[in-house]
């Protein structure tokens, strides 16, 4: 216990130490001594002050060997400071100004990664996740060697089912609400888009459940159109899915409409035999 004061006041003495250091290192005038120190400071991970000091001299560097160097530890300043938004942008404008770097191929991915770490949920707004789409499409045919490549198709094929849950959410959420004629509309378009899927067989049954409250909940005039339309929905969907967990669901649904256009029928012969 006697020690702690001890060394507590050594640890205050280092921290002093390295706050008087870095503020020596920002009002030096001797560029090369501040890229030595931010590199130095970027090799302990210590990357906000190595970020700052990279960005004081930046301007200062251009054209200059160091230059190219400084802006790709910068843009990685950036990521490992979770700062993505920033970090894309600096690995993109790294690779578009040197283009024939050694170390261009690496901050095309970064950029990518960068893009996919962005990515928000399935259900807020997909620009980033539509970006990285891009990105990694490119990446993948510019570099279709690259180690990572494995990696990269696997994130692709990730994006590209958030993009789909997000379609079928947006979907299945008229069916939700009791907009039928909408649903139709929105389930027939997810189906066109996305024919295979972890979703197609969610959407092909909800299209047969929304049919039939479609065609039970329509005028007269209208129902005997709709309940064909939901046998043909049903055949599709069982034709596909013969033995889902909701054929036998979806089967009395089916029942119902032959028994309603069966009906349908004989009230219409009676009709013209009059």
């Amino acid at each position: 216990m006697r020690t702690l004061p001890v060394y507590l006041l050594l640890l205050g003495m280092l921290l002093i130490a390295s706050c008087s250091k870095f503020t020596r290192l920002q009002k030096s005038t001797d560029t090369n001594e501040k890229f030595a120190g931010a590199v130095a400071y970027y090799e302990k991970k210590d990357y906000y002050r190595a970020g700052i000091l990279l960005e004081e001299i930046i301007p200062l560097m251009r054209g200059t060997e160091q230059s190219e160097r400084a802006q790709f530890y910068r843009a990685y300043c950036s990521y490992y400071q979770r700062d993505l938004f920033i970090s894309s942008f600096h690995f993109k404008n790294f690779f578009e100004t040197y283009p024939r770097s050694i170390l261009t191929e690496e901050a095309y991915f970064m950029y990518c990664l960068s893009l996919l770490e962005s990515s928000a949920d399935y259900n807020l707004d997909q620009s980033s996740t539509n970006e990285a789409i891009t990105a990694i499409t490119t990446f993948l045919t510019s570099y279709p060697e690259n180690k990572n490549r494995e990696k990269m198709v696997g994130y692709l094929d990730e994006m590209n089912e958030k993009l789909m849950r997000k379609e079928w959410e947006n979907a299945f959420i008229y069916y939700k609400t009791y907009r039928y004629k909408a649903a139709t509309i929105a389930i027939d378009n997810f189906l066109e888009q996305y024919p295979e899927g972890p979703y197609t067989e969610e959407a092909m049954f909800t299209k047969v459940l929304n049919q039939y409250h479609y065609a039970k909940n329509s005028i007269e005039d209208k129902k005997k159109e709709r309940y064909l339309a939901l046998v043909d929905t049903y055949l599709d969907y069982i034709d596909k899915f013969p033995k889902s967990k909701n054929t036998k669901e979806a089967e009395r649904y089916y029942l119902v409409a032959q028994r309603r256009l069966a009906d349908s029928n004989a009230s219409e012969e009676l009709s013209s035999s009059k």
